[in-house]
């Protein structure tokens, strides 16, 4: 399955690294940042987390969450959350359900047992918004509440 902007967002249930259950329905009314990494604790994926966490009040500010997943295993989740002093809920997505859904299964990111680095924006309506395929981690999280931004503007006026 792929994901389609305009089109529902593929339903997810699953336990972060800390033991929080994180339900797209349940995050209904927010905007929410679905971002899939290859592989936690690398040096690119580091980065990309620390940035995402610092624009945290950012996103908080227009209403949104984000949300990190990987094939990683929880205590690999929990290590790379520590390490880089993550607040946001990291999914473990070992059996690749998660990564199916969103299309991101297959390539040479299978061959690898990772994921490609990916980020979809899902509307508080639960239909994706934008879908990111080119991500540079260091300037992503900026990029990503850029568009957040004037997503936010235009429907204020």
């Amino acid at each position: 399955m792929n994901a389609v902007i305009g089109q529902p967002a593929p339903e997810f249930d699953a336990l972060s690294d800390d033991g929080r259950r994180v339900r797209l329905a349940d995050l209904r009314g927010r905007w929410v940042v679905l971002y899939f990494y290859p592989r936690a604790g690398t040096p690119g994926c580091s980065l990309e987390a620390r940035r995402f966490e610092e624009a945290l009040p950012e996103f908080e500010r227009l209403g949104a969450v984000v949300v990190g997943v990987s094939t990683d295993t929880e205590a690999a989740q929990a290590k790379f959350r520590q390490s880089c002093k993550l607040s946001f809920p990291l999914l473990p997505d070992g059996d690749r359900a998660l990564s199916s859904a969103y299309g991101l299964t297959g390539g040479l990111s299978a061959l690898l047992g990772t994921v490609p680095r990916r980020t979809f924006l899902i509307d508080p309506h639960g239909k994706l918004a934008q879908h990111w395929r080119r991500v540079n981690p260091a300037r992503h999280a900026a990029e990503v509440l850029a568009d957040l931004e004037l997503r936010s503007r235009s429907t204020a006026r």
